[in-house]
Order: C-alpha cells, then sequence, then structure tokens
C-alpha cells in the first residue's frame, strides 16, 4: 500500500535557535514495516501507518512546508527474512530513505543489521533494548519509546523491595528473555529474590495453564508476564480464571497495552500493575493526540503506535533542518534537534541512539472506576527520565568506546 502526502505550503516557519535548509529536492520515502495480520497487529499494524501519515501531515503544516514525503506499508508477518526481503527492495528499487514500526525483536534484530550495512536510518518506536546496548548502531538507528530494560525498571524500581519474591513468565524469544534478564539483576539489585521463571512458546496456540500453575506454586510475591499481543491476553484470561492476581500473589505485566485492556475488558484486567511510555489521557496533549487518532483508527493509539508518530515527526524536522535525506546528516540534526510532540516528556536523544524520557507506573482501572471509552489507567507513579532507562555508564554499546 502506498498514500502519497505532498505540500507546496509558503516556506520559512523556522524553529527559534535552528538553522532551517531549503527542503530537499527528492521526495522523501519513509516504509512502514509492521505486522498487519498477527498477534502485534492491534498494538501496531493500520494503527501505526495512520500514526506515521499524521506525522507527515502534522510537519508538512509546519517544518516540513515545500516538502514531497511518501509512505510505503508492507506486512513483514513477524518473519525476519519476509521483513528484510520487502526492506532491500524498498531501498534498493524504490529508493526508501528510513523504516519505521519494525516490530517484533527478531525482525527488528535483523532490520537493524541491514540498514547499518546499506547506511539507511532505522526508527523505532520501541523494542529490545539490545538495539540500543551490545547491538547498537547509533549511526543508523534510533530506539524511542520503549525498551525492554526500561519496561523492567517500570514495574521493578516500585514494586521490587527487599522483601518481595517474584516468578517471571515470559515468551521464548530474544524480547522475552531480555525481560527476564534484565527484570532479574533489577529486582536483585532492590533487594528482591527471584524465586523461578518459565518460558512458553511465541505466537502460543497451547494451553497456558502450566506455566501459570508453576507461577502459582512458587508463592512468589509478584509474577510479572513478558508476553505481548494475542500470547498476554490468552495468559491474562487463563491467569484470572486460577485467581492469580486477586489474593496474595500481584499481577503485573511488563507490556500491558491499552489496545490488551480493550481486548479483554476491565473485568479481567482490573488491577494489574502496567508500565506504559504513554497513555492517551495523560494531559491535554496527549488526549488531544489520542482523540485525532481515534477519529481515524476507531481505537486510542497505543504506546507503539505514538512512538511511531514521535520518531517519524522528528525525524521528518531533521531531514527539513538539514536539508537532504543523506544519513549521517539527518542523524546528526535527529540528536541536535530539541524533542517536541503530544506524546513524550522530557524527551533526549543519547550518544548511543537511545531516546530517553518520563515513563509512567499504572494501575489498570475497575469498570466501576471508568468514565469514558479507553479510560483504562490510574496513574500511580513516573519514572523521571534519567531513571527510566539503562545508564550510559552500564552501557554494552560498541559505539561508545
Amino acid at each position: 500500500m502506498r498514500s502519497k502526502l505532498a505540500a507546496t505550503a509558503l516556506l520559512g516557519l523556522l524553529s527559534a535557535g535552528t538553522a532551517w535548509a531549503a527542503p530537499p529536492t527528492k521526495t522523501v520515502k519513509l516504509g512502514v514495516i509492521t505486522d498487519m495480520s498477527g498477534s502485534l497487529a492491534a498494538t501496531s499494524g493500520a494503527g501505526s501507518v495512520i500514526a506515521a501519515q499524521m506525522a507527515v501531515e502534522d510537519c508538512l503544516a509546519k517544518e516540513c512546508a515545500g516538502m514531497k514525503i511518501e509512505i510505503l506499508s508492507a506486512d513483514h508477518q513477524n518473519k525476519p527474512d519476509v521483513a528484510l526481503s520487502i526492506v532491500s527492495k524498498w531501498i534498493d528499487v524504490d529508493g526508501v530513505d528510513a523504516v519505521t514500526d519494525i516490530i517484533q525483536a527478531a525482525v527488528q534484530l535483523a532490520v537493524q543489521n541491514l540498514m547499518k550495512n546499506k547506511n539507511h536510518i532505522a526508527l523505532f518506536p520501541g523494542g529490545t533494548a539490545r538495539l540500543a546496548n551490545e547491538d547498537c548502531s547509533p549511526q543508523t538507528s534510533v530506539l524511542w519509546m520503549w525498551d525492554t530494560y526500561g519496561q523492567a525498571v517500570g514495574i521493578t524500581r516500585p514494586l521490587a523491595t527487599p522483601d518481595s519474591s517474584w516468578f517471571f513468565l515470559a515468551a521464548d524469544y530474544a524480547f522475552g528473555t531480555s525481560l527476564i534478564s534484565d527484570g532479574s539483576g533489577l529486582v536483585k539489585r532492590n533487594g528482591g529474590k527471584i524465586v523461578g521463571s518459565v518460558l512458553h512458546p511465541f505466537n502460543f496456540a497451547g494451553d497456558f495453564a502450566p506455566f501459570l500453575l508453576q507461577a502459582q506454586a512458587s508463592g512468589a510475591s509478584v509474577v510479572a508476564l513478558g508476553s505481548t499481543g494475542t500470547d498476554l491476553i490468552n495468559t491474562l484470561k487463563q491467569a484470572r480464571e486460577f485467581g492469580l492476581g486477586k489474593g496474595p500473589q500481584k499481577l503485573a505485566s511488563f507490556v500491558l497495552t491499552i489496545t490488551d485492556v480493550a481486548a479483554l475488558g476491565l473485568d479481567v484486567t482490573q488491577g494489574v500493575t502496567a508500565s506504559e511510555a504513554f497513555y492517551w489521557n495523560l494531559d491535554a496533549r496527549s488526549r488531544e493526540f489520542g482523540q485525532r487518532f481515534y477519529a481515524r483508527h476507531k481505537a486510542m493509539p497505543s504506546t507503539i503506535q505514538a512512538g511511531v508518530y514521535s520518531v517519524t515527526t522528528h525525524y521528518l524536522k531533521s531531514v527539513a533542518a538539514a536539508g537532504t535525506t543523506e544519513t549521517a546528516a539527518v542523524m546528526k540534526k535527529m540528536h541536535e534537534l530539541p524533542i517536541d510532540d503530544p506524546t513524550i516528556r522530557n524527551g533526549t536523544l543519547r550518544p548511543d541512539g537511545r531516546m530517553v524520557h518520563d515513563t509512567y507506573l499504572f494501575r489498570v482501572k475497575s469498570p466501576s472506576e471508568s468514565k469514558e471509552p479507553y479510560d483504562f489507567y490510574e496513574l500511580q507513579a513516573t519514572v523521571p527520565a534519567k531513571d527510566a532507562f539503562r545508564p550510559l555508564s552500564e552501557s554494552a554499546c560498541p559505539a561508545l568506546k
């Protein structure tokens, strides 16, 4: 699918303190490579394409006036080989300058390496922390809204007390194993103890009961879930059937999203502790953005979709400021320009390619507490940007050395 968005508005809309170049003469092409039909489609998919289109339209009305911008989109089917084939053609044949969404950890790592080799830009709205750590490529990629380490921080920072005990249940691929590794380290650092963990297959069509019974029998005070999409939905459904989260054991999810809550309903999800980098009803700016998105998609934006909007917006502003799509020039501007849009607070792009910003701990409301559609979360805590992600002092990013 292609959608062409262009504008010929007058130039001269400048940001204070920034030297803006003439707009690129070539059409800027952005690819949205996503999960259109699988377990992650609700949190990305068509909504991510809409988010990218909104970013283009908003930038054309301001900093990108006079530019020509084209969006391409495709379904990678959660298969790295499919993603690599699509993205390679986009770059070599269609002249795509950058790609975004790129959801699913195995796909992300494959595409990151491809973009590094081809010297093109990967805009990750979120994903495995490896993208800005041991597998970093800050010359050609950025990691924006969330990562596995940040999700682990968001849950463990307020809940990992010295008397807490933890059991991890996660999907068996890079994403889930990263969550267990990062979460375990943070729990131990805060004085808590790990009493067990178990991995389930990704996109699992079987019965989660054996995994959940193992978690329940562990006696852990916190059962932490590291699954996404339909895996998480099915896990939570069965967890409620077994009474997990209703008694002394607290049920926490590293990656619960509002699309998951919408699919399951508040009867099932009420009381679950969730860490999110974005919530549409956090403040007036995020609410206005959420309502605009809802008007097009008939659902509020997930953190991934909000991240696609944010990272695409910043990329396009950087292209406008650089006056070119050349990778080094655009990446330089991405690090120089302030990060400001309706979806993030206190954002800064670090040398390792990780954008740090405030994140949030929420409690899912009960049905009686919810006053309007998608009124799902009650804010419990804000994790400030300086504490929300892996510190640079602990980074394994080779580019920093």
